[in-house]
């Protein structure tokens, strides 16, 4: 889907070759080889470090669309600590994560997002570690655009994922995708009415003023599991801009001032 995205930008006048996809370790990673025909340029990075790779790729080349692809295990987990410092500089990329509350490239090891209790390989007695929420977790760490989505609502998702591309600033759009093999929770997301289950996913109200952060920790309240734009603040100048103001202010020293600021 986040490569569906990158080619009907292309059409809006981005080249494929001005995509760039970072993908740490895991199967949020494949996404950079899906696309047919052109391909945006794909890097694997380390695991849990898509976020300083790729701010490091805007910041030499801030003209490229950079996205970030992740795991919630690796995002969530090892990838945590980078968050924070790139929603304080809210650099201008936008990070799709992947949640299926499992490690399950490597066979369905509990995750940050699995939850309380649960039985996994690596918890055979029960998760100890409580859940955490994303989504209150962006909004507390001053992420500029949060969305929520699901991967069984293509059409939806596609279009969240475009928003958070043309958001000038840090984007996160957090999707639930289950893992058929070892967290298969389609069933619980989407209902079933037949069995008597209720969907824990619900459509954010149109009413929701998604500039305010108040409306929005108010919304994750609720319970269940939001789809839609939760939060968008387009007040705050991007990393970017902040760097460009900064160069038009900053003067240039010559090459003597520069080696006299080493002499004693």
């Amino acid at each position: 889907m986040e490569l569906a995205m990158i080619d009907r930008l292309e059409v809006t006048g981005l080249p494929m070759e001005n995509n760039v996809v970072v993908a740490g370790i895991g199967c949020s990673g494949n996404l950079v080889h899906l696309l047919e025909g052109d391909q945006p340029y794909g890097m694997h990075g380390i695991h849990g470090r898509s976020l300083p790779i790729a701010m490091g790729v805007k910041m030499a080349r801030p003209e490229l669309n950079v996205v970030v692809v992740a795991g919630d295990g690796d995002f969530l987990s090892i990838g945590g600590e980078h968050i924070g410092p790139q929603a304080s500089r809210n650099v201008n990329i936008t990070a799709v994560i992947m949640d299926n509350g499992v490690y399950g490239l490597t066979k369905g090891q509990s995750s940050p997002t699995t939850k309380l209790g649960v039985i996994t390989s690596s918890t055979p007695y029960g998760k100890i570690e409580a859940q955490i929420n994303p989504l209150e977790l962006y909004l507390t760490l001053g992420v500029s655009f949060v969305a929520s989505g699901f991967s069984g609502q293509p059409r939806p998702l596609s279009q969240l994922i475009k928003q958070g591309m043309e958001h000038e600033g840090f984007s996160i759009v957090h999707v639930q995708s289950p893992c058929t093999t070892y967290n298969d929770t389609f069933e619980e997301l989407k209902g079933n009415p037949r069995k008597g289950i209720e969907p824990t996913l619900w459509d954010v109200p149109e009413e929701h003023d998604s500039s305010s952060k108040g409306a929005a920790f108010d919304l994750l309240q609720r319970g269940g599991l939001p789809v839609g734009v939760v939060y968008n603040d387009e007040s705050r100048p991007s990393l970017g801009h902040r760097v460009e103001t900064m160069w038009d202010t900053a003067r240039a020293r010559s090459a003597e001032e520069l080696m006299t600021a080493f002499e004693f």
